[in-house]
């Protein structure tokens, strides 16, 4: 199977050498898991896209710094490729950014949240079972980094994993799209690195909430199983 990783972002110049880039992080993750699979990397942020939606056998978005809603051209371009992959049918992953960017494309409404900056680990509960979710537990917990959220859902939602602070966690669109607000590529010391680099935008209590947070066990390697199986079909690879 070929994986198109379409990039929205760049890990910090300064936080490279340590963390590498987010494409490393989701080859090393996904690659541990179907080592016989092929990924290739379109840098979205500057423009560059698949040529045809054909070109890969499925899709997953990055993260980004930016907010689907800042009205820059390579966000409008990919949102028209994002609507094109769910037209064709073609298996699609959002990340975080790619999360809400898939609502927004499908007439939801992403805003910035009233409940402020989620950063360190998420603790989510399943709501409904997929086929995918193997092997199967009842709770979803991840790094995130995220200041918007999707506040109303698109019609053809269906939201399989909530929390208080973020009520559409985990959302599938019918059989080929499915989406997560959380960051199975992160690890806990590439958060606590963000966090670090971000104290001049988030409060510092919330960053203290955050660092304390990562001292929990995260489901990291579990999402990126389940991603697996969703991308084959919801049928193990291994």
């Amino acid at each position: 199977m070929r994986i198109g990783i379409l990039q929205c972002d760049d890990v910090m110049e300064e936080l490279q050498p340590e963390f590498g880039n987010y494409p490393a992080m989701f080859e090393a993750a996904l690659g541990e898991l179907a080592p016989q699979w092929a990924f290739v990397t379109y840098r979205a942020m500057d423009g560059e896209l698949p040529d045809s939606v054909d070109a890969c056998d499925g899709y997953i978005t990055t993260g980004s710094r930016h907010g689907v809603n800042d009205g820059a051209q390579w966000i409008e371009k990919l949102e028209s490729f994002v609507l094109a992959v769910a037209t064709a049918g073609k298996k699609f992953v959002g990340i975080c950014f790619g999360h809400q960017l898939l609502a927004k494309a499908l007439g939801g409404q992403v805003e910035k949240s009233n409940r402020g900056w989620g950063v360190g680990m998420s603790f989510n509960q399943i709501g409904v079972r997929k086929n995918w979710m193997e092997p199967y537990q009842p709770s979803l917990d991840l790094v995130v980094s995220h200041q918007d959220q999707i506040t109303q859902l698109p019609e053809g939602a269906e939201v399989l994993a909530s929390s208080a602070f973020c009520p559409f966690y985990l959302l599938q669109y019918g059989s080929d799209l499915m989406t997560v607000q959380g960051h199975p590529e992160f690890s806990k010391a590439y958060s606590s690195a963000l966090m670090d680099k971000r104290t001049d935008r988030i409060p510092a209590p919330r960053i203290r909430e955050g660092k304390t947070s990562l001292t929990a066990p995260v489901d990291d390697r579990l999402m990126m199983q389940w991603i697996i199986n969703f991308f084959a079909g919801g049928q193990l690879t291994r």
